[in-house]
């Protein structure tokens, strides 16, 4: 992540009158630079410049505050804002991370659903890994039941010089594939179980290929120079690990690799809702409301896999709104409302960047449209609303309502019942109020969640 700006910061229109506002309540002659020395704000410059503090983000300085005194408190003001940016900026980084493994595991699943061959897959695998995570060579390894021996697939760089074949119980790889746990190595030449004669390699990383408990191969990344290889690296490198196993194994790839991703996205949903302690478990009751519904309704297998993942990611646009909104506990002003339904035009927003998941807009920007057309942020109405979006407008509404809140308790099953039939036909589809009603194990979802079995 780039350093923070301090005169970006400055120059952002929520920032600069309150500062302004601040600076002149206190009667404060400030002048306020950058690290180098630039002059980004004057005010009341009419006293002697007697005080010098520093705006410190991370150990870095990234600004001065100059002045009569009365620096330091204005200096830790802004020194605040930008902590704040620089967290955000944190949060669009990691996130953005997660988008990259999901387009990654996505591709992965699209191109070797239709391979049977063993060894396309592992190239495909290999060539898919490459892209994410760093080394001078990569090899993907198979047992072979009959000689008992690992043998190699496919490889590339460094790796092709290394032995086609190796004993599953020697050196790092081997004692990798014995124990059936990945691991990292950074420095590969001072490990005991090195093995002398193999191919130049200073770090590496492996993780064993696993069916249920069976390891049946491996697949390595190695560098030649040295490489400080992470967790963050070896827990992209057992996922994909996992999936070249299903997809080799091929008994139900394409049930195994689908149910990754959407563990996967799932994942990333269940991280971002972790901002708001009190929606805990929201994203999962939502999904599953959603798919009891859409079952009754006797939804195509393209529209359930379509809803399954609208309702997991519903609510990923409220990753654009700010903490003091999304988590006030009190009632919400007419303008921080606006904010909040504004979280699901952030939702296409971000959908429109991942390809895989674009025909999933509907259900995810329309979710709050109501049946009389009164919703947001389209006023779209009746069959306007996408299908997806009329099942979770009422799955979410259902999970709102019987969800406790600081300022409310949740309501019981029966009031919430009822709420539901009163705005059928204006706020809610009503045949999808039907199918709710009709899916039983709604009731049993909602009571066995109560217990705290479900969903937590």
């Amino acid at each position: 992540m780039g350093r923070i700006s301090l005169r970006k910061l400055l120059y952002k229109k929520d920032v600069a009158p309150v500062l302004h506002g601040i600076i002149n309540a206190i009667g404060s002659s400030v002048t306020i630079e950058d690290a180098g020395g630039a002059v980004l704000l004057t005010a009341n410059d009419d006293a002697a410049k007697t005080s010098r503090s520093p705006v410190t983000v991370s150990g870095d300085i990234i600004g001065w505050v100059i002045g009569d005194g009365k620096t330091a408190p204005i200096a830790s003001m802004i020194a605040y804002l930008a902590g704040m940016e620089s967290e955000r900026r944190n949060l669009a980084d990691e996130t953005l991370n997660k988008y990259k493994e999901i387009n990654l595991l996505y591709n992965m699943a699209e191109k070797v659903s239709s391979c049977l061959d063993p060894g396309e897959v592992a190239k495909l695998v290999i060539d898919e890994t490459k892209k994410f995570i760093d080394g001078s060579g990569t090899s993907l390894k198979l047992l072979n039941e009959e000689t008992g021996e690992l043998e190699t697939i496919t490889s590339c760089g460094n790796e092709c010089n290394a032995h086609t074949t190796a004993a599953p119980d020697k050196g790092i790889e081997g004692s990798i594939f014995t124990t059936g746990k990945a691991e990292i190595v950074n420095d590969v030449l001072a490990d005991p179980r090195y093995v002398a004669g193999e191919n130049k390699v200073s770090s590496m990383i492996c993780a064993p290929l696993k069916i249920k408990d069976k390891v049946i191969g491996t697949i390595k990344i190695s560098s030649e120079n040295p490489i400080n290889y992470t967790a963050e690296h070896l827990k992209l490198l057992n996922t994909i690990a996992s999936q070249a196993a299903a997809a080799i194994e091929n008994a139900r790839l394409y049930d195994e690799l689908k149910e990754a991703f959407f563990t996967t996205v799932y994942t990333l949903a269940e991280t971002i809702e972790k901002r708001d302690p009190y929606t805990g478990g929201h994203t999962k009751r939502v999904m599953e409301y959603s798919l009891a519904i859409g079952r009754v309704l006797a939804l195509s297998e393209e529209d359930m896999t379509r809803l399954k993942l609208s309702a997991i990611l519903h609510d990923i646009g409220k990753i654009g709104v700010k903490d003091s909104v999304l988590l006030k506990a009190g009632k919400l002003t007419d303008e921080e409302f606006d904010e909040i339904k504004r979280h699901a035009v952030y939702g296409e927003e971000i959908l429109a960047h991942i390809k895989q998941l674009k025909n999933i807009i509907p259900g995810v920007k329309y979710h709050h449209e109501k049946y009389n057309g009164k919703g947001y942020p389209d006023g779209l109405k009746e069959e306007e609303i996408d299908i997806t979006a009329r099942i979770i407008a009422v799955a979410d509404s259902f999970d709102a309502m019987t969800s406790s809140r600081p300022y409310r308790e949740g309501l019981s099953l029966d009031i919430a019942f009822e709420e539901l039939r009163k705005h059928a036909g204006t706020q809610f589809d009503p045949d999808v109020v039907t199918a709710f009603f009709a899916a039983d194990v709604i009731e049993a979802f909602f009571e066995a969640n109560a217990r705290g079995k479900f969903f937590s």
